[in-house]
């Protein structure tokens, strides 16, 4: 494990850089610069653009990681493994590439109404779907060869830094609205030509096939795994995008930009299963390959030993000062109506985020063709859940389709996984943790109750005593924390790791 958690800290790191750049953007910038309606049109553009570059990849991001511990030589640069990995999803795009155009009169008459933007651009999503798919494939591939830093910096730096250069020169008035929608998708192509250029660089690698490998058993094994994963792939593919969707379609863009402001407040909480997925999905695939199920499940209770407790901490800190973050967010008072998404989605994120990597041992076993069924259950109670809930609830309803199919679909897998496989993410440490997080919940209760309003007595400027009785809090209640977790020993490398870095610092 002591690789996996050096790599993850590594993209950690990377990944809390992006996150910096991601809330100066958001709450200093984009709400700022930006409408609603067109935060909106953004944030619609990337879902639907993701959506089809799911269904165009085929289930090369499944086969990838599944196959190449079989294909993996280093002397015969992987026996042509990454040409394949071009060349499928390349074919799927093309397919889709027609339905594409087939299908965009029916899919502009359903935004039509409540979102009139989104027609204006559909044009844009064959590029920038093009873009989105190898900027992932690309980088799967440096994956599976234990390489995220450089993929994530290029996901979580580069991106948004552009991203937010688009922005600025929207906001100052050095581009038009429309010159801003078309150098926000050529950001994704940017990213897909860096990520290529690296992978080239690892040097070894080869994109030229070597049709003489596999063999013949092996062959089969892919055609019927990529043949199950494309059909798991046009269910599963929808899923991620449904709320975006359905709430654009039937509240309309200025919604979707609330949403996603909301949105990316939660998607702080799975940060760093980002890393943890990235470098463990591998290792998880090899262990299941070699019928080493004891590192198999030591491996997903680590990792939800480790997401739980990073992301259970987040979700409290960013709970604990909703109320602030919405006070200082530029135009904050637009977006207060999504103070219970952040919550509802937070929790579906930390518990998505925590148990996921359970999830993948069943696609990586002999029993993956399960995961077909248990995935049409995930699409379909979000479908019916959206179009029960989103009139009743709105927004919060939207959030609470997410979180009951998120619910079901991952208890009802990790079920078979823990029957057929003997494998769990589940650990005593959790309970630990959970338990820790909500005392430190009603802990804030009692700040709240006492100590902010000496803030307030002692600062005039309700805004600044606000920010002060956050930032204090807060340090008290993640030091508590941290000094709880190092005492019970909840995470023997989090121990050892702060335990070196503290010998390094007194050596100095």
């Amino acid at each position: 494990m002591g690789i996996i958690i050096r790599q993850s800290i590594k993209g950690t790191i990377v990944n809390y850089i992006g996150v910096l750049i991601g809330i100066f953007t958001t709450f200093v910038v984009l709400t700022d610069v930006l409408k609603p309606e067109e935060i909106g049109l953004t944030r619609i553009l990337i879902d639907v653009g993701m959506l089809f570059a799911g269904l165009a990849q085929l289930g090369t991001g499944s086969s990838i990681i599944r196959f190449f511990p079989y294909f993996k030589n280093l002397e015969k640069k992987h026996n042509g493994f990454f040409f394949w990995t071009l060349v499928i999803p390349l074919i799927g795009f093309l397919f889709f590439l027609i339905l594409f155009f087939v299908l965009k009169e029916p899919i502009s008459h359903f935004f039509g109404e409540k979102s009139p933007l989104f027609g204006q651009y559909y044009i844009l999503l064959a590029p920038l779907s093009f873009f989105i798919l190898y900027m992932s494939v690309f980088e799967i591939n440096a994956n599976v060869l234990m390489r995220i830093v450089v993929p994530k910096l290029v996901r979580e730096v580069i991106v948004r830094v552009l991203t937010l250069g688009t922005y600025i020169l929207y906001g100052y008035s050095i581009i038009n609205f429309n010159q801003f929608i078309f150098l926000f998708c050529a950001v994704y192509g940017i990213a897909a030509i860096v990520n290529v250029v690296y992978l080239i660089s690892l040097k070894n690698i080869t994109f030229r096939p070597d049709f003489k490998y596999p063999d013949p058993k092996l062959k089969k094994d892919f055609y019927y795994y990529s043949l199950f994963i494309i059909t798991t792939t046009l269910v599963s593919a929808i899923t991620p995008s449904l709320n975006t969707i359905f709430i654009s379609a039937k509240m309309g863009l200025v919604y979707t930009g609330i949403f996603a402001i909301s949105n990316y407040m939660a998607a702080f909480i799975e940060i760093p299963y980002r890393s943890l997925g990235s470098i463990t999905q591998p290792q998880i695939s090899q262990s299941i390959k070699d019928n080493d199920l004891k590192m198999t499940n030591y491996l997903c209770q680590s990792v939800a030993v480790h997401q739980l407790l990073i992301g259970g901490i987040i979700l409290l800190l960013i709970w604990i000062n909703i109320d602030l973050i919405f006070q200082i967010l530029p135009n904050g008072s637009q977006y207060e109506s999504g103070k219970y998404v952040v919550l509802i989605l937070g929790f579906t994120r930390l518990f998505n985020a925590t148990y996921s990597v359970g999830t993948t041992v069943l696609g990586f076993s002999k029993y993956y063709y399960y995961s077909l069924f248990f995935t049409i259950i995930l699409t379909g109670s979000a479908i019916l859940l959206n179009i029960w809930l989103i009139p009743k609830l709105g927004m919060d309803g939207a959030a609470y389709a997410s979180l009951f199919s998120t619910l079901i679909y991952t208890l009802l897998l990790l079920f078979l996984v823990k029957r057929k496989l003997h494998v769990s993410p589940f650990s005593k440490s959790q309970f630990y943790i959970i338990g820790i997080v909500v005392i430190l919940y009603f802990i804030s209760l009692i700040w709240n109750q006492y100590i902010t309003n000496l803030f307030h007595q002692l600062i005039r400027n309700q805004l600044y005593s606000s920010i002060i009785d956050g930032i204090v809090k807060s340090i008290i209640l993640l030091g508590i924390g941290l000094w709880v977790i190092i005492k019970l020993q909840i995470s023997p490398e989090i121990n050892q790791i702060l335990k070196r870095g503290y010998s390094k610092i007194r050596n100095k």
